[in-house]
């Protein structure tokens, strides 16, 4: 029951906020915040007791009957790459209420409602282990997201929400097609239907890699594996399914900005890991291991991203806008790490998908508290402004010098390991791939020289320093970047068995 309380806490809190005074903000803010950090005491709890050492669901709910009629189950569970994304998003709640108190003017309590909303279909999508469930999770954060940007957002908020829902309903409908197929073949075996059809995940798997049953045809796979594969590629964004991201950074408020690129973004990427790869590895072959062009089409994806993500993002004056790009560009590591299919290559990717979510989610709190003050984000704008503002100056360094991926912060160790994978399997696209850690150098470090140093503009002479507030949604993230540069084993160690089992499996094809 731990895990159902963990997912539903939020949505319990959304209908308590709803039945607050309006004019109440105060109390609907704290009343939020109280909600939000349920879920991440009992995500702590899970992460620090969770077994390293065991392969497989710990903590299971379920399966129980829901939709009978179609064998939909309500079954959760976690592994070690649910629990360590189950952190980060519970983690990212709380922190993201504090970034909101003083930045949302209007609407504060539908505001916080939808957010609330917002987590439990996030924390209830990387714990399903039933594929409807999975489904309907994945679903249930499109629409409050949508509101979010399209009424709290900046003055283009209505395009980019419309945006984001197109392109992200665009991917749904192609997995609903594809999930669809998989139900209607799970009993299939050998041409004929045998038993019940099932969801379930595990199941799903397990029947995946038996001679003979329909879902383990190399050609259903290829077909279903592009289905998902694109549903979740909106959401990463893999080119050419990119550009609602940068238009919906730049227009969502502070805080959706931050769950944006440290949540849903990894939704793309967890999808990838927990459906195409485990359930489809013949088709994930067919893309990775074929011939030609095709045969290395998911690296190209990822090397696509990598220098295409960097060099939108050297070309950029919007400080949002850069931090956006960048976001492309690395996720294209974990793109390419994926491709690999080797321990090294994939543990590297699902660290650099829970580093790059706490480091963008500095980011982007980072550009809300400078916007906060000077109400722009043009980076030519400023000047010298370290004098004024040293902790922030200071911190921002921090974030910048682990984006880049310098030795001894996080975001070095996942893009290392990413590379290393992926260069015993293509080496020419590898080598190629780190143009991108040269450009990125290049951005921040241009970033860093046009906004805080040289000579202090004169229109920032009173500017203020970060307070406290600010401050303590900063820390925690800050530490983790330190922490997993030192000791990446910390995460490492949390899917280390999952991974070596998904590998196993994928050698064997």
């Amino acid at each position: 029951m731990l895990l159902s309380l963990m997912i539903f806490v939020p949505l319990l809190g959304m209908i308590v906020v709803l039945l607050l005074p309006r004019e109440s903000d105060e109390l609907i803010k704290r009343v939020t915040l109280g909600f939000t950090l349920i879920p991440l005491i009992i995500a702590a709890y899970l992460f620090i007791n969770y077994e390293r050492s065991i392969f497989g669901i710990q903590y299971p709910h379920g399966p129980v009957d829901w939709i009978t009629a179609f064998n939909i189950k309500y079954y959760i569970g976690i592994d070690g790459l649910s629990v360590t994304l189950i952190l980060l998003t519970a983690l990212l709640g709380p922190i993201c209420v504090l970034a909101s108190w003083r930045n949302i003017e209007k609407g504060l309590k539908a505001y916080m409602a939808l957010f609330l909303l917002l987590e439990t279909g996030m924390l209830g999508f990387f714990a399903s282990l039933d594929l409807f469930l999975f489904f309907v999770f994945f679903e249930l954060t499109l629409l409050p997201m949508y509101f979010l940007i399209g009424v709290w957002g900046g003055p283009r908020r209505e395009y980019a929400a419309i945006k984001f829902f197109l392109y992200t309903l665009f991917g749904s409908v192609l997995m609903l097609v594809a999930m669809i197929a998989v139900y209607l073949n799970s009993n299939v075996i050998n041409g004929v239907a045998e038993g019940v059809r099932t969801f379930d995940i595990l199941t799903l798997i397990s029947l995946a890699a038996t001679p003979g049953h329909a879902l383990a045809d190399p050609g259903f796979q290829m077909w279903v594996f592009l289905g998902f594969f694109i549903g979740f590629a909106v959401k990463v964004p893999i080119f050419p399914f990119h550009t609602w991201l940068p238009d919906a950074h730049v227009e969502a408020p502070t805080a959706i900005s931050v769950i944006l690129a440290g949540v849903l973004l990894k939704m793309g990427t967890y999808g990838i890991v927990r459906v195409n790869m485990a359930m489809f590895p013949e088709g994930l072959a067919i893309f990775t291991n074929g011939v030609g062009i095709v045969g290395n089409s998911l690296a190209l994806l990822g090397f696509i991203n990598i220098v295409y993500g960097s060099l939108c993002a050297l070309a950029q004056t919007d400080f949002k806008k850069l931090v956006a790009y960048s976001s492309i560009g690395h996720m294209g590591f974990v793109i390419l790490g994926l491709a690999a299919g080797n321990s090294e290559g994939i543990n590297g990717a699902i660290l650099q998908m829970f580093n790059h979510g706490v480091i963008s989610a500095m980011l982007f709190l980072l550009v809300g508290v400078l916007y906060d003050r000077a109400h722009h984000r043009e980076i030519n704008g400023f000047g010298g402004i370290a004098t004024k503002m040293p902790v922030y100056t200071g911190i921002t360094t921090l974030a910048f010098m682990a984006s880049l991926g310098l030795p001894g912060l996080s975001g070095f160790v996942g893009e290392a390991l990413s590379l290393l994978g992926a260069f015993q399997e293509f080496e020419l696209i590898t080598i190629l791939s780190t143009i991108g850690i040269v450009v990125g150098a290049a951005y921040f470090l241009w970033t860093l020289q046009r906004v805080f140093l040289g000579q202090l503009n004169p229109k920032y002479e009173d500017l203020p320093e970060i307070n406290k507030r600010e401050i303590l949604t900063l820390v925690p993230l800050g530490i983790l970047t330190i922490v997993l540069g030192i000791w990446p084993n910390f995460a490492l160690d949390m899917f280390s068995e999952s991974v070596t089992n998904l590998v196993n499996v994928l050698e064997a094809i």
